[in-house]
């Protein structure tokens, strides 16, 4: 998403764009729900790709829920939700077809004083006057510039699914289903929200409902085993759903009938698919080198909390370009760029830490314990609009109980 974001914009900038995909085809399939903002819908504009007209699902507010499925809080905050391969299409249609290559990954770069060379995994080279990675959080670019730099392990998963409304009972779909709910049982915290259906439909009984549980599940063989399929082979990081073993789909079917208040059981025993991530952070010092910039997850990665991993990205292309805009040279660009993001991207990271330390740390609720203290209607509030925290963050890094 985040080359598509900055391709768009470079082109309509009179630059020409080659955009390579490690991964064959259209990536239509991939990605959750994105949640909508004013910036995100201005810079998909200014991509080409407006959103007016994109279907979606919309939510007046947020509700926090007690581990009795009492309500603590609530939030009056509009959004949109749509799937992301809806915005990924929009993008994806706007950039020129014959410079967007599938299939093709990165091996190596080279960097000289005029240009840098990109050596694909075809054994083709490119020559460019700059490489941008936006290749995700297992980015080729930043294993090659700056190895360093490793996702760290946030100590807790987040069990997702998804379940189809008419699957539902009619309290579930009364009481619960049009709201962006927070509840917090007891153990990590539960999120919902409804979701179009798969034909992209938001008629009534046949839209679909999301839900994602975080669980603290500790490092090593605990980890280990939840990433191990059937086979015996354990994967890294993630684990596509498909492979992850019965047993655990059937063990997070048990906690939600034992854990959750009704009728938020149902979301998890009704749901037709199961997923699992396990919660990371990547925090790079430096994402300008020369003639390479990070962009995106490739950058930094925050935690789900805030919501903004779309938005984030889109913002570090606006970032990227409109500092090739203002600097004739390449490299002085990127270290423009450079210093006006890290600050951000670390300060975004630190807050959707913070937001989840008191999961990482096993405690029960994120109140009442004098350690990672944040009311119910703190979470919902904060983490509806996390860039405006960022941005305070960046002033005031004691003014959050940073995880």
């Amino acid at each position: 998403m985040a080359g598509l974001f900055a391709g768009n914009l470079l082109v309509r900038q009179g630059w020409t764009v080659d955009i390579y995909e490690r991964v064959e085809g259209k990536l239509s399939t991939r990605g959750a729900g994105i949640a909508g903002h004013p910036e995100l819908s201005a810079l998909l504009a200014a991509s080409g790709a407006d959103d007016q007209g994109l279907a979606s699902v919309t939510v007046s507010g947020r509700v926090a829920f007690g581990p009795a499925g009492e309500r603590l809080a609530s939030y009056d905050y509009q959004q949109y939700l749509t799937p992301w391969a809806s915005v990924y299409e929009l993008l994806h249609d706007a950039f020129p077809a014959k410079r967007y290559h599938s299939g093709i990954g990165l091996r190596d770069i080279q960097q000289g004083d005029r240009q840098a060379v990109a050596l694909l995994t075809d054994g083709s080279q490119v020559e460019a006057d700059l490489i941008i990675g936006a290749d995700g959080f297992r980015s080729r670019v930043r294993e090659i510039v700056a190895p360093a730099t490793e996702p760290r392990y946030g100590g807790y998963v987040a069990f997702r699914g998804l379940t189809f409304e008419r699957d539902l009972s009619l309290r579930f779909r009364r009481e619960v289903f049009d709201t962006f709910a927070f509840l917090f049982p007891g153990v990590g915290q539960f999120i919902g929200h409804p979701m179009l259906g798969q034909d992209k439909s938001n008629d009534w009984g046949e839209r679909r409902y999301g839900y994602l549980w975080y669980r603290p599940v500790a490092a090593g063989a605990p980890l280990d085993d939840l990433l191990t399929d059937a086979a015996g082979t354990t994967h890294d990081f993630s684990i596509p759903p498909p492979l992850i073993r019965g047993e655990h789909v059937a063990a997070i079917k048990r906690h939600a009938a034992g854990t959750l208040p009704e009728p938020f059981a149902e979301a998890v025993q009704s749901a037709y698919l199961h997923m699992l991530q396990p919660i990371y952070d990547v925090t790079s010092q430096q994402i300008g080198f020369g003639r390479v910039a990070l962009i995106g997850d490739a950058a930094f990665v925050a935690r789900p909390h805030v919501g903004i991993g779309v938005l984030k990205a889109a913002q570090d292309a606006e970032a990227l370009v409109h500092c090739l805009g203002l600097n004739d040279d390449v490299a002085t660009a990127v270290s423009a760029f450079d210093r006006q993001r890290v600050p951000v991207g670390r300060a975004t990271v630190r807050f959707a830490a913070h937001l989840g330390s008191f999961i990482e740390r096993g405690l029960p609720f994120p109140w009442g314990n004098g350690e990672a203290e944040m009311s119910a209607e703190y979470i919902i509030r904060s983490s509806a609009r996390p860039l405006d925290k960022a941005d305070e963050a960046l002033a005031t890094e004691e003014q959050f109980n940073w995880a």
